[in-house]
């Protein structure tokens, strides 16, 4: 069967500084027309920072769930900024931690459902720790957790950060550590 779907008009409803949001008319691959409500965001990364057993997580409050949540340090892509150097800057502005080189772990999409956002999941095991360089809306502690801490909370609910469990399980079936 054919899947794709042709855009025939995209109305912009919302034009922000993170996120624009479009409702688009497409033709459907059976000739029908229908309507799809997309929000368009430049990307973002996520860094998971590995020292021996243990990484470097963020707890910070997230408004759209009101809660606190724990994450891989992650931020959104500036126009036209490598991912790589997104991932970079953003462990230092919220860890602390200057790392030389990142490798990545693949791709995420959070929501395709209704988003083209598209996460760069990096890991470095060779960083030093340093100052944080907060942005002025940005309130966050750092903990360090063990590796297997962090698998227990995945199973427990209190990771349930999509990025973050996907970067940790990437990170361990990459260097062959599954601890299920």
């Amino acid at each position: 069967m054919k899947l794709i779907e042709k855009t025939l008009n995209t109305t912009t409803i919302f034009d922000g500084r993170i996120i624009r949001l479009t409702h688009d008319e497409v033709l459907l691959p059976n000739g029908k027309v229908s309507w799809r409500e997309v929000v368009h965001h430049r990307g973002g990364v996520c860094v998971l920072a590995v020292n021996e057993e243990s990484i470097l997580l963020v707890k910070q409050f997230r408004s759209p769930y009101q809660a606190v949540l724990y994450e891989c340090p992650a931020g959104k892509l500036e126009d036209s900024e490598h991912p790589q150097l997104a991932g970079k800057r953003e462990l230092e502005e919220e860890t602390g931690a200057y790392a030389a080189c990142l490798l990545p772990l693949g791709i995420m999409y959070p929501s395709p459902g209704y988003t083209n956002e598209v996460i760069h999941l990096f890991y470095t095991e060779n960083f030093v720790m340093g100052q944080m360089t907060l942005d002025d809306d940005e309130f966050l502690d750092v903990e360090k957790v063990l590796l297997k801490d962090a698998l227990t909370w995945i199973r427990n609910g209190k990771i349930v950060d999509a990025k973050t469990i996907i970067a940790i399980y990437r990170y361990l079936d990459l260097k062959n550590k599954i601890l299920l």
